[in-house]
């Protein structure tokens, strides 16, 4: 889908740098090409592994730590809620037969709301600990933008492409530039793209 899109605005770029005109003369059509198209500089672009660029930068490993601490929490308090689910079972099963009808529904319906709210509580971790690296990763991302937004600037691209997930799997080496050594260093020293 991206590279449909990618491609269509390619396209789109080189049909309005290339103006054709045909006009008809006694039915036979002749096409002219404007001038302008010949003088129009190529499209140059760069290209980089944004995940490499992001693992590379210095606080990366910062922000993963502090989701991973966060995810030890709530696997700790899973593991005891679980323990506490598994022993509460446990003992409803040793004395299920001795209980009598009303204790016994009572049981069952303690471990069921138990259970649901086992339940409840790893899905709400599991949408806390997605936030959480949403909100550690948003400042990593914010730098890196930052730093491609200037060196399009400063080496006059059209775009830098991602290249991850092998999207790209060829590159012209004559439009393209790999930019992940500029940006690593950009990012790591704080240095203008010249």
């Amino acid at each position: 889908m991206l590279m449909k899109k990618l491609l269509f605005c390619i396209a789109c770029l080189l049909g309005s740098l290339i103006q054709v005109q045909a006009q008809e003369d006694n039915g036979k059509v002749i096409v002219a090409v404007d001038s302008t198209v010949a003088s129009t500089p190529a499209i140059k672009f760069g290209y980089l592994s944004y995940d490499l660029a992001l693992r590379q930068m210095p606080d990366y490993a910062i922000a993963r730590q502090k989701v991973a601490d966060l995810r030890t929490s709530f696997d700790a308090e899973a593991k005891r809620v679980e323990d506490e689910f598994n022993k509460k079972y446990e003992a409803f099963l040793e004395g299920q037969r001795e209980f009598p009808r009303t204790i016994l529904l009572k049981r069952q319906t303690e471990l069921q709301e138990l259970m649901q709210k086992n339940i409840a509580f790893k899905e709400q971790a599991r949408r806390e600990l997605q936030k959480a690296e949403a909100d550690a990763m948003a400042p990593l991302k914010d730098s890196l933008k930052t730093v491609l937004s200037l060196l399009v600037e400063e080496r006059g691209y059209a775009f830098i492409l991602n290249t991850d997930a092998n999207a790209f799997p060829a590159i012209s080496p004559t439009m393209g530039e790999d930019v992940n050594d500029v940006v690593l260093q950009m990012l790591s020293n704080g240095e203008s793209a010249k």
